[in-house]
């Protein structure tokens, strides 16, 4: 048998696997959710009346114009805040706070720069006891192999590069076996060729274990490798201008960026959010003087 029939056999393998964990993943529901900021007379009305549901072991890529409110988004599904109206829900129960359930990982590093990278990963269970030390330790050691940063857990956050930084965190967040992982655009800041090889490993962990991942990204070529449903907002107050199913295969390479599916994909989406933007613009440019 040929290396290259190893591979695909391998590759179907996982992809059959993968699909069975989804027992490991959970629905989520955003239903008529209004979200504003500001004093009764100068209120803003940031998520207006905005519904969303988000199937179990999908990734789901939300995108829209800056200040948008993806950010309020990600909060409400975290439990970090609520709606002034409407209901976020996690498996049809009303999330009323932040959980275990959920795990998000931040726009900028959060790693306490005092504790090396494996202290941070081991942080949340050793200050719950969920765990005894052993089992601890060996699923620690399990996803530092699976994150490739064994050689670098006792290194301080400091002496790791932003792309090790990144997945210090994924690592730190999956040792909690979150059914959600939310993600709000984690790799901003780095790099073309560290946003583009965390990219192809982000995807990998998820081809694997089919999480229920929210994915927040302001790059439309991202947007379209990761997601399997692309959810391009409106501005604000934010709504769901389009939802844009994509079809293109699993396990996804980079290569196919430069498919003509994956081309049609980045053509629709940026043509909603120069619309988007247009109207932005238009809203906050002056009036002339008549």
């Amino acid at each position: 048998m040929q290396q290259s029939d190893i591979k695909n056999k391998n590759n179907s393998a996982d992809i059959s696997s993968a699909e069975k964990s989804t027992e490991n993943s959970a629905s989520l529901e955003l239903r008529n959710v209004c979200r504003g900021f500001g004093d009764e007379w100068s209120r803003e009305e940031v998520i207006s009346d905005f519904s969303l549901s988000i199937n179990p072991g999908e990734l789901t890529v939300l995108v829209g114009p800056s200040g948008c409110g993806k950010t309020t988004l990600v909060n409400m599904l975290a439990g970090f805040d609520k709606p002034d109206t409407g209901q976020v829900l996690l498996n049809e129960k009303l999330i009323t706070g932040p959980g275990m359930d959920r795990m998000v990982v931040f726009q900028e590093t959060a790693l306490m720069p005092w504790l090396t990278a494996y202290q941070n990963v081991v942080f949340g269970p050793k200050i719950r006891n969920d765990l005894p030390g052993r089992e601890l330790k060996k699923k620690a050691d399990y996803l530092f192999e699976k994150v490739g940063l064994v050689e670098f857990k006792d290194k301080y956050p400091i002496q790791l590069s932003g792309g090790m930084q990144r997945r210090a965190e994924l690592a730190r967040a999956m040792i909690n076996d979150p059914l959600v992982m939310i993600m709000d655009e984690p790799f901003r800041g780095l790099d073309a060729m560290s946003r583009e090889l965390m990219q192809e490993f982000f995807v990998r962990l998820f081809e694997e274990n089919r999480r229920t991942n929210i994915f927040v990204t302001s790059e439309i070529d991202e947007a379209i490798f990761l997601a399997d449903r692309l959810i391009v907002l409106s501005n604000r107050p934010t709504s769901v201008r389009k939802i844009i199913d994509i079809k293109l295969p699993r396990p996804r390479e980079l290569n196919v960026l430069s498919s003509t599916e994956a081309y049609k994909y980045k053509r629709d989406a940026m043509e909603l959010l120069h619309e988007e933007a247009l109207k932005n613009f238009k809203r906050s440019t002056p009036k002339a003087d008549s």
